[in-house]
């Protein structure tokens, strides 16, 4: 009980250690995760979103159970005893406490049926995969989910989802190692600067700078000079071409009156002799 009050248990819940039906035990987790971030993330797993991971595993184990600082004290029968440290150092090696939960809540169902007394309950208990898959083998599985998905929709007479990409064509093995590069030694001896004394480099260096400096300052004069560029302006027409474009439309216009006359008078005329005639 003392141990118990050391360790944040209230003084009611405390004192029923001394019933013969109730055991204690005192789980220690400070020493199995050395990251404090992974030991305090995982710590809280047990307790779960509002404590509702840490109710379930008190319902199902039938113990009481507080989580403080780097141990987890339990009080309850010896079965559930064992359940709940199970429970708790599994989820400190990072197996998550709602794998050991669907299991007890398995159990739980099973012990209701008298028939099942005396047999295995092995094939009722969810097989759990303990290996994480490499990238590999879940882009393997994924592409062939995707594929029957496809398949389906094929005999549906839908479009397909995703479509894969076409793998480029693998390249022809040579057993031959590819040519060498050239050394920076090499390329200096090429090129004569191996020979170039220390001031000629310096200089050659200096020259470059200075040309880059100029491009680099033609550049800009040129880009603040864009903002002093007048826009193209449409000069108003003056009077005399208002005063001449008016003489031109006129013209046009009277020229297209004179020719809908004459039109009218060749059809006038051409009545009159169709009426001589008859």
């Amino acid at each position: 009980m003392i141990k118990l009050l050391a360790r944040g248990v209230a003084v009611g819940q405390a004192v029923k250690i001394l019933d013969d039906d109730v055991a204690c035990d005192i789980i220690k987790i400070g020493n199995i995760v050395r990251n404090k971030e992974r030991f305090v993330k995982r710590r809280q797993r047990i307790i779960g979103p509002d404590g509702s991971t840490l109710k379930a595993i008190e319902l199902l184990t039938q113990c009481y159970v507080l989580v403080q600082g780097s141990t987890v004290s339990v009080m309850g029968p010896h079965k559930g005893l064992k359940e709940v440290r199970r429970i708790v150092l599994d989820c400190m090696k990072n197996i998550h406490p709602i794998y050991r939960i669907k299991e007890l809540m398995i159990k739980r169902e099973l012990a209701k049926d008298p028939q099942l007394a005396t047999e295995s309950w092995d094939r009722f208990l969810p097989q759990f995969r303990k290996k994480h898959l490499k990238t590999s083998e879940k882009t393997a599985k994924k592409n062939e989910r995707l594929e029957e998905k496809n398949e389906a929709r094929k005999v549906a007479g839908l479009e397909p989802i995703g479509q894969q990409k076409e793998k480029p064509a693998k390249k022809v093995y040579t057993p031959f190692p590819p040519a060498q590069q050239p050394r920076k030694v090499d390329l200096q001896l090429e090129s004569g600067e191996y020979f170039l004394k220390n001031t000629e480099k310096e200089a050659r260096d200096a020259r470059r700078r200075k040309d880059k400096q100029e491009e680099v300052a033609a550049e800009n004069r040129a880009r603040r000079a864009e903002v002093f560029v007048a826009p193209t302006e449409t000069a108003a027409p003056t009077v005399e071409e208002k005063r001449k474009r008016k003489r031109e439309k006129d013209s046009e216009a009277m020229a297209d009156g004179d020719g809908e006359k004459e039109k009218i008078k060749r059809k006038k005329k051409h009545k009159k002799s169709e009426d001589a005639e008859s």
